[in-house]
């Protein structure tokens, strides 16, 4: 069991307190380390929907910080075939002014690795 879910079922069992009537949301907030404002949130989400609502909401989808498809293959083959003796922070130069590809010099490095050049 991850940091993580560990910090969900103590969420879950302070929550469950509260519900009880064996715990006030004052004392919650103290053990959660959270504001009244916030548990009295949580505890609306946790009456209506359950331990399920108490997850990220964006759980399960791509990150909004990720990369473009295809653009990684399309990187790597430009670096295979015009700069493979460059290292990462020149080849990120290089594509960005010949050839408009814009990618940050530690996610080009982080390609080349995966991909052994």
């Amino acid at each position: 069991m991850g940091a993580d879910e560990r910090a969900q079922v103590c969420c879950v069992e302070v929550l469950s307190s509260v519900v009880a009537r064996r715990m006030s949301t004052s004392e919650a907030a103290s053990v959660l380390c959270l504001s009244d404002r916030q548990v009295q949130r949580l505890l609306k989400s946790f009456r209506e929907d359950g331990a399920v609502s108490l997850r990220h909401k964006a759980r399960g989808r791509p990150s909004n910080n990720r990369s473009l498809d295809g653009l990684r293959d399309l990187t790597l083959s430009l670096v295979r075939e015009r700069y493979a003796d460059f290292g990462p922070t020149l080849a990120a130069e290089k594509l960005a002014e010949r050839d408009g590809v814009k990618v940050s010099r530690e996610t080009l490095r982080k390609w080349m690795v995966e991909d052994g050049l």
